[in-house]
């Protein structure tokens, strides 16, 4: 008795210790978010003045990362939102929205009236009904100089049927956060862990929620069981009898001391259960230990769900904290899980039939006695990993090294038997794969695996990627190339470099489309907006057109804002504007 009230105090005194952290979270960042609402409340009233849905073909979307990246549920194509880039100065957020056809191999840009704001590490779900929906959920947004962040709560949907983007008002939901989880189980959606930042504090969540896609309402969860450490980015996958999800691995911090935090890779398992009829639910917490060849640690995955409801994991980076530095080790290994089987495997390549065939034949003419007779013991000896190492010139003249460990494919006895019946003129190009990477986006239609840019780092430079790959999970055999790497796309502006730089090199990047359309809404802007008296200073700006600014912030955030919430973006509105003038 005496043990479970000690565990019992234990558990509410870090419940109460959470709540503090995130009450002093909220009060601290509440102050930059009002600054950020202002340049967020911006883009939503240039996209109030989009009335019609507007469909382009386009290139493949911009170098990103952080974006979501989902199957259609009825059709072959697949369906990228939002994202981040970041040049080595500046912070781009996106709110773009791109249509995949995987038959045409060809990308369509969709204007759709009254998006959701540019966001990135957001969650995206889709599920059929309706005539197939993309549920959206969270995420953050940034200041331009990275400094500020804005944790959205908002739940939107994308009626695929229709085209139009719905924003979706229910109580109750998670708090602001980026870096969670959202998976459909049965007729709900639902939400796990995540984090919020500000300049100064962060808060690491491990609470659930559940949102009915029936009734339209949020609840929070409070599932028995001893529930997984507070995290972010980890995996979280739909048991294939819908009964609950597996919670696997992902990243938290603390504050180690004053100024030096310490970053956490977790490499544990969970599982959420779910018991009871739909209207007396009851979830529990527990702990699995699979069998097999886990993963070894990292954050930063890729994560989507392949054929026969297995896990499958790509790439990553492994932190190594020092107090002063951070350096990484990037993958672009890949691991699948089994869930009927609790087993984890490397997903090796097996090859072509030619590929194989020359490496047998290679191990015949160099390979005697014990090394054959240990060989033809087992069905199945991975070759060694080989390195293959790659300079890629960037436009401005830097040098890319690029190590790829390609793992050795699979042999089988059976095709010995075919050795004879293959051609022997027949040559392979070595299997090609995507470089290291995180923070790829991934996902999975019709047994075939999907791989969209994602980022990794070389010295104190951070490569954003475009580059677009896809693997048969069924064949195993080799990754097919999309849209190969671009070097001119590698943008890094230095510190040293001046402001004036910055803009050139800005415009240089491949995104005339976007900044034609901002300049012509600017524009619109200027025609629209109160225009600027000579020798007027800000302070009279916003008193002049004070009211006007307000109404505008009003039309943005809507009725049941507050009005000294209003009053406070609509003044930081009207500073936007000036300084753009």
């Amino acid at each position: 008795m005496g043990k479970k009230g000690k565990k019992e105090k234990k558990v509410k005194g870090a419940e109460k210790t959470a709540a503090k952290m995130e009450k002093k979270v909220s009060k601290r960042s509440k102050r930059e978010e009002e600054d950020l609402e202002a340049l967020i409340a911006e883009f939503q009233s240039l996209d109030a003045k989009k009335t019609q849905v507007v469909e382009t073909t386009c290139p493949p979307p911009s170098p990103r990362l952080n974006a979501s990246f989902s199957a259609h549920p009825e059709k072959d194509e697949l369906i990228l939102f939002g994202g981040e880039f970041f040049n080595g100065k500046k912070t781009y957020l996106y709110n773009d929205l791109f249509f995949y056809n995987i038959k045409k191999n060809s990308w369509i840009k969709s204007e759709i009236p009254n998006p959701p704001p540019p966001r990135c590490a957001h969650q995206a779900v889709v599920v059929p009904q309706g005539g197939g929906q993309l549920w959206v959920f969270g995420g953050e947004f940034a200041s331009p100089d990275g400094e500020q962040f804005y944790h959205y709560k908002d739940l939107w949907v994308l009626h695929l049927a229709t085209h139009t983007w719905e924003n979706i008002k229910a109580p109750g939901g998670p708090s602001g956060r980026s870096g969670h989880r959202m998976v459909l189980s049965k007729k709900q959606l639902l939400v796990f862990g995540g984090f919020h930042e500000s300049t100064r504090d962060f808060i690491y969540y491990n609470d659930v929620y559940s949102f009915s896609l029936d009734s339209f309402t949020w609840s929070r969860l409070s599932p028995s069981g001893s529930a997984p450490l507070p995290r972010s980015a980890c995996q979280m996958t739909s048991t294939p009898d819908a009964s609950g999800v597996i919670i696997y691995g992902g990243y938290s911090k603390v504050k180690a001391k004053k100024d030096v935090e310490k970053g956490t890779i977790h490499s544990d398992m969970f599982l959420l259960k779910r018991d009871g009829k739909e209207d007396q639910e009851k979830w529990s917490w527990s702990r699995v230990n699979p069998s097999g060849n886990k993963p070894p640690p990292r954050s930063g995955f890729s994560l989507a769900v392949g054929p026969a409801g297995r896990a499958v994991l790509f790439g990553g980076v492994c932190d190594e904290e020092e107090e002063e530095t951070l350096e990484g080790d990037f993958y672009n290994d890949l691991y699948l899980y089994d869930m009927a089987k609790n087993r984890w495997f490397p997903g090796q390549l097996r090859g072509t039939k030619t590929e194989k065939k020359r490496r047998r034949r290679e191990k015949k003419a160099g390979a005697e006695g014990e090394e054959e007779e240990g060989e033809e013991g087992e069905a199945a000896v991975p070759q060694g990993p080989t390195e293959v190492v790659k300079e890629i010139v960037t436009e401005d003249g830097t040098v890319m090294t690029i190590r790829e460990v390609i793992p050795g494919a699979l042999e089988e006895e059976e095709e010995e038997e075919e050795e004879e019946e293959e051609d022997d003129g027949s040559a392979s190009a070595p299997l090609v794969e995507p470089c290291p990477r995180s923070s790829a986006m991934a996902t999975v239609r019709q047994g075939k695996l999907f791989l969209y840019g994602g980022m990794f780092e070389t010295g104190d430079r951070q490569f954003t990627l475009n580059d677009f790959y896809c693997l048969d999970l069924h064949k195993m055999d080799r990754w097919d190339v999309l849209v190969e790497m671009d070097p001119k796309t590698q943008e890094w502006l230095e510190e040293s470099e001046s402001e004036d730089d910055e803009e050139e090199e800005e415009e240089a990047k491949g995104e005339e489309e976007e900044e034609s359309e901002e300049e012509s809404e600017d524009e619109e802007d200027e025609e629209e907006h109160p225009p600027l008296q000579e020798g007027e200073t800000v302070t009279d700006y916003q008193a002049r057109t004070e009211q006007y600014w307000v109404g505008l912030a009003r039309a943005n955030m809507g009725p049941d804002a507050k009005d000294k919430k209003v009053a406070k973006v609509g003044l930081a509105m009207a500073k936007v504007f000036y300084e753009d003038q």
